[in-house]
């Protein structure tokens, strides 16, 4: 005995279209997200009236001390002595060997993710008085070419950065219009016969 199989109903081609739809409108977390800094001291963006004797910098994730870089510059790009990083879980840590004067400075990092992808970024603060004014330039700003290269931008970096949001909303959107013309063919399909 033949029985005709069932075709789906119109309501069951727009339910699964829509379901199909609102799974790839949410964002998926990534299997192995790259390090991003949390917090550091001095922060970005920081007018501070007393010299730090130290920058630390705090990460999503741990750090590994043999892929973990941290420099300090003044506006004019000079590297400032620092001690080496001193790695504790998810912080990083360098003493700064001498007075900073009043200007403005740039913090530089380096790290490896723990999927292995190298993240650097940087940031930049000012001393504005009571340091020696001879261990750094006087009312020094910083200019776009002071700061080193970056990969990430100083709000990437701090975290607050949406760096693969277009990405997804763009793949949501190729996806979206892909199961919109599949229910369309369907549908064209269905009324031929």
């Amino acid at each position: 005995m033949y029985t005709r199989p069932r075709r789906p109903t119109l309501a069951a081609l727009v339910t699964a279209a829509l379901v199909a739809a609102a799974l790839l409108l949410v964002p998926a977390a990534p299997a192995a997200a790259h390090n991003t800094l949390r917090a550091a001291s001095p922060a970005d963006g920081d007018r501070l009236t007393t010299p730090p004797t130290r920058v630390t910098l705090e990460f999503a994730q741990r750090l590994d001390p043999t892929f973990t870089t941290i420099a300090l510059s003044d506006a004019a790009r000079r590297k400032i002595p620092t001690g080496a990083p001193a790695v504790d879980g998810t912080k990083g840590t360098v003493t700064v060997d001498e007075t900073l004067g009043e200007g403005t400075y740039t913090v530089a990092y380096r790290i490896v993710s723990a999927d292995g992808h190298p993240v650097q970024g940087s940031y930049t603060f000012t001393v504005a008085g009571g340091g020696d004014t001879s261990g750094g330039p006087t009312g020094a700003t910083a200019t776009p070419s002071a700061a080193p290269p970056a990969t990430e931008s100083a709000a990437a970096a701090t975290g607050s950065g949406g760096s693969g949001t277009g990405v997804v909303a763009l793949v949501a959107a190729g996806g979206l219009v892909a199961v919109l013309g599949g229910v369309a063919l369907l549908l064209r399909r269905r009324r031929t016969r």
